[in-house]
């Protein structure tokens, strides 16, 4: 199986079964592919405050950006110049402006003109602390000696910097008396989740190590390079420092995009439109499918460049329901409306 086919299984587990062993005892949000500019998760797992979580849906379905969040955090109680209400920005204040305009435009703030022609706002809603804790997952189904290396390097990062609470890695479970990946050497930070093969359910997936939680809350450290470690290479790590306030930020964006996008937004960079393309069911999970080359699809390969490519037929997308506008939109419907059932709706005024 290749990794995506890997990657959506974990996801799908996850959304159902997360955290491994015990009981769920607060909602989670899962994604794929999130990150920062230097690192991008396989998978993570947002598990949320529940009052939080249900006042964040007032802000809407889409994701708040740096500067919008910088507007809705800090907008507020009566009105005021926009000026003296945000705090200084370490770029041109125009910016700003646009940003208060673009969360007025989305009703998340109250805008009007006041003295002088002022831009004025005022808070609507407070903006929830709805996250309580971000888990990092690395899938690999397959951790041969080279794919170990890899990884472990990427792990030992990821635990310097802390950025996630937890990091895990997801692999494969093998008929091995003891599981390669526990011979590995993998930082005893991390934690090791083992998945079974087309399976469903809570069993599905074993942590067969518990990891430790870090210090998401504390300084971090940048790893920028370091030896390779040769007998001749007497070079020094370079590393810079992540500030708290950094990481608080930062978490809070990545939060922001999980909820927007969840882990089903594949189909957003595919050719569900193509006649070729299957939505095919199976044990764990459903994955994409290409019914020219029969085999299951990645995003890589299922795009405008690949030679299988047929757009649906026009008379396809003037059946009614539940078809409606062709297979390839009603599929994409059907996975959004799968990942709005993470979130709740918003409460009553």
């Amino acid at each position: 199986m290749h990794e995506f086919g890997f990657e959506l299984e974990v996801c799908q587990w996850a959304d159902h079964h997360w955290p491994p062993g015990r009981p769920r005892d607060r909602p989670v949000v899962v994604a794929r592919q999130l990150g920062t500019r230097r690192r991008r998760w396989d998978t993570l797992v947002i598990e949320c405050d529940p009052q939080g979580l249900t006042a964040r849906a007032r802000f809407g379905e889409h994701r708040l950006d740096s500067d919008l969040l910088g507007v809705v955090r800090h907008a507020p109680a009566e009105w005021a110049w926009y000026r003296d209400a945000l705090p200084e920005p370490d770029y041109p204040w125009r910016y700003v402006r646009e940003a208060v305009h673009r969360a007025a435009d989305r009703g998340v703030v109250e805008r009007r003109r006041g003295e002088n022609g002022r831009i004025e706002l005022r808070r609507k809603w407070r903006y929830p602390d709805w996250v309580e804790r971000i888990v990092a997952i690395e899938n690999k189904p397959d951790l041969d000696a080279s794919a170990a290396r890899d990884l472990l390097d990427q792990i030992e990062r990821d635990v310097a910097l802390a950025l996630a609470d937890e990091v895990w890695i997801a692999t494969r479970a093998t008929d091995e008396r003891v599981e390669p990946v526990l011979l590995e050497g993998a930082p005893v930070e991390a934690g090791i989740l083992l998945v079974e093969e087309s399976a469903r359910g809570a069993g599905a997936a074993e942590a067969v190590w518990q990891p430790r939680s870090l210090a998401a809350e504390d300084s971090g450290t940048h790893i920028l390079d370091r030896p390779e470690g040769g007998e001749h290479d007497a070079s020094a790590c370079r590393f810079e420092y992540a500030d708290p306030d950094w990481k608080t930020d930062k978490r809070r964006e990545i939060a922001e995009r999980a909820y927007e996008r969840g882990w089903r937004s594949y189909a957003d960079s595919m050719r569900p439109d193509c006649r070729q393309f299957q939505l095919r069911p199976e044990t764990a999970v459903a994955r994409p499918f290409c019914a020219a080359k029969d085999r299951a699809q990645t995003p890589g390969e299922c795009s405008q460049s690949c030679e299988q490519f047929e757009p649906e037929p026009p008379v396809w997308r003037t059946k009614g329901w539940p078809i409606d506008g062709g297979p390839g939109a009603a599929i994409k419907r059907l996975l959004a409306r799968q990942r709005n059932r993470q979130r709740p709706d918003p409460p009553e005024k």
